[in-house]
């Protein structure tokens, strides 16, 4: 049995604890929390045990899940790691790019497993594209929320657009050319809306804007390639495709059209989306790199190299703040 432990139980947190307690193959062993009254529920709820210092829930278990506040990232992380211990860490990995570079180091150094929870990563939406041939060109992301005060202590790259950012550069695999940014601090003193052009060395260019302020709910992503159109709905958990040829095991809806190339046939085929809890998957996909010793899915690296363009996006946004 794989022995683990949770470090922060807040409303993130708790998810985390229903999902492990459902995982084969597992021990939870207790949780971390500073806080009297949340350890107090957590408890009573889940039957667990409360540790009150960080090293003596580490010393009983195999594997860390950390999932504290950005801030606590780091202090968690390396204390982990520098007992021998695997970790998950949420998203952003750390706090800075000091402190992400020094985890990437101790990881290397170390003969632990780290993976950083992109949770989108395993959405069923996105999943349902994994036999699909992806080379987007072009990509056009909106991820709006309204405002809710928790994670507020990052801005709104770090704290939504990070996810797109970890998708895009997993599927574009080419180097970042240049990088436009506008943001503007609403609500609190990071910004809650932004928007950013990535341009990619292999000339795809992805659009994409965020925002914590926002009326109503999307997370979309929408893929535009040589020979077709993928439509991505993590929030609804949809995925279209729409190119001109259709393969002969498709199930697509189909339906001509008159270009000035002659009459063309449109495929319009909805991929099966898995019945898929995001979060267990990841923390599933966690455990089987820890007991099969195999990569994890979102590596440290993954979470550094997110970290570093939602840091460039940043700095852009400071440098037009400054100068308008």
């Amino acid at each position: 049995m794989l022995k683990i432990g949770v470090f922060g139980t807040g409303h993130l947190g708790k998810f985390h604890l229903n999902n492990w307690k459902e995982i084969a193959g597992v021990d939870l062993v207790g949780f971390f929390d500073p806080n009297d009254q949340t350890a107090e529920e957590v408890s009573k709820q889940y039957g667990i045990p409360r540790f009150d210092d960080p090293v003596a829930l580490l010393q009983a278990i195999d594997a860390a899940d950390i999932v504290a506040p950005t801030n606590f990232h780091f202090e968690l992380c390396q204390l982990a790691i520098r007992n021998g211990k695997h970790v998950f860490v949420e998203k952003p990995l750390a706090n800075t790019m000091d402190e992400a570079r020094e985890l990437v180091k101790l990881v290397k150094e170390s003969n632990v497993k780290m993976q950083v929870g992109h949770v989108e990563r395993f959405n069923p939406a996105y999943l349902a594209t994994k036999n699909l041939k992806l080379n987007p060109m072009f990509i056009e992301v909106h991820r709006l929320a309204q405002f809710n005060p928790r994670g507020t202590e990052v801005s709104v790259i770090l704290d939504l657009m990070i996810h797109d950012i970890d998708i895009i550069l997993h599927m574009v695999k080419s180097e970042v050319k240049n990088i436009s940014s506008s943001g503007v601090a609403v609500m609190t003193d990071t910004p809650d809306i932004a928007n950013v052009r990535i341009e990619f060395n292999n000339g795809c260019v992805a659009n994409l804007t965020s925002s914590r302020i926002s009326m109503k709910k999307m997370r979309k992503m929408r893929l535009f390639q040589k020979d077709a159109y993928v439509g991505i709905d993590f929030l609804n958990k949809k995925t279209e495709v729409i190119r001109l040829k259709a393969d002969a095991d498709e199930n697509v809806f189909e339906f001509d059209i008159d270009t000035p190339k002659g009459k063309k046939t449109i495929a319009v085929a909805n991929p099966t989306v898995p019945e898929v809890n995001a979060i267990k998957k990841e923390l599933e996909e966690f455990r089987d790199a820890i007991l099969n010793n195999t990569p994890t899915v979102v590596s440290e690296v993954d979470g550094f190299r997110a970290m570093e363009v939602a840091h460039q996006i940043l700095t852009k946004i400071r440098h037009n703040t400054i100068n308008s």
